[in-house]
């Protein structure tokens, strides 16, 4: 091992991942060279943009911001653990889709991932709560309203429509 290196073992969508790294490597970093795992990007590499984020432990972070070392030991599940074994887009991947929440696609899985703890945490959010929840994901291309109508439908909310208008319910 080079000097200064240190193992790190993570738990990565399940499955136990083990990589020599630099104590300053992130865990950005680590999920995409040492993991080969692509679908978690990375923008801004400052924390602003959440294209990077994952869930740790079940919790939104970005891993732009976390190191590999401090990852170890814990669970980390990134946009590609999310779908099922066969490929099976998961409701909030189909919504996504469904309500055209994603163009050129950079930012969709911090989107993807943040919308999944959101209803994790509220099963049902209003719009207020969409909103604030994913003020730290930001996307360049849509618009946002798709998105909103994407995190509408995933969680079965009547209100929810494809045509991008700004409805309120009553």
């Amino acid at each position: 091992m080079p000097e200064g290196h240190t193992t790190v073992t993570v738990t990565v969508n399940g499955a136990q991942r083990s990589a020599v790294v630099e104590p300053r490597k992130t865990l950005a970093d680590y999920i995409r060279q040492d993991c080969a795992l692509t679908g978690t990007h990375v923008g801004c590499e400052h924390g602003v943009c959440g294209a990077c984020t994952v869930l740790l432990d079940g919790r939104t972070v970005r891993s732009c911001l976390v190191f590999a070392v401090q990852a170890a030991g814990h669970e980390v599940t990134t946009v590609e653990g999310l779908t099922g074994p066969d490929g099976t887009l998961t409701p909030v991947q189909e919504a996504f889709r469904a309500e055209h929440g994603l163009q050129c696609g950079f930012c969709t899985p911090g989107f993807v991932v943040s919308t999944t703890a959101l209803l994790e945490e509220i099963p049902v959010p209003d719009d207020d709560e969409i909103r604030h929840a994913l003020s730290g994901n930001l996307c360049r291309c849509t618009g946002y309203q798709g998105i909103v109508n994407a995190v509408r439908r995933a969680c079965g909310r009547a209100d929810a429509n494809s045509t991008g208008s700004m409805e309120v319910p009553a």
